[in-house]
């Protein structure tokens, strides 16, 4: 896990690749509570919603962030879901730092992008673009 001590030794990262996360591995339980349905891929698969629901999962289990007053879910951006996940798949996210830019209230909004993966895929599961801020 990258941990972070400050806000400005974690935007210094713009552009790079700042952390992986580790596995998850996808249940059919998680899968029945999420909604299951049948589909086309022969197979049980996870919503591509279920998928998204784990970023902040994956961050968590990426990397510490500084000490903030207050950290938000700001939103999302561009997200697509390339390709199935089929129950007992591990996924994990790969995360870049897109921007930085301060915002009213001794804020920061982190842009991130975060290409999650299957185990053994030849392309993602989701790729999507994840706005988040932090308060000090």
């Amino acid at each position: 896990m990258k941990r972070f001590e400050t806000m400005a030794e974690l935007t210094a990262c713009i552009g790079q690749e700042v952390a992986v996360s580790d596995w998850i591995t996808i249940t059919q339980a998680q899968v029945d509570q999420f909604a299951a349905r049948h589909g086309p891929f022969g197979a049980t698969i996870a919503h591509g919603f279920l998928t998204l629901s784990l970023l902040p999962r994956f961050f968590d289990l990426a990397m510490g962030f500084p000490p903030v007053r207050m950290g938000i879910n700001y939103g999302l951006n561009k997200v697509r879901f390339p390709s199935p996940v089929p129950v007992g798949s591990r996924v994990r996210a790969r995360l870049t730092l897109l921007s930085s830019e301060p915002v009213d209230g001794d804020g920061v909004q982190l842009t991130w992008q975060v290409l999650v993966e299957r185990e053994g895929g030849d392309k993602p599961v989701c790729v999507a673009e994840s706005l988040a801020r932090h308060y000090a």
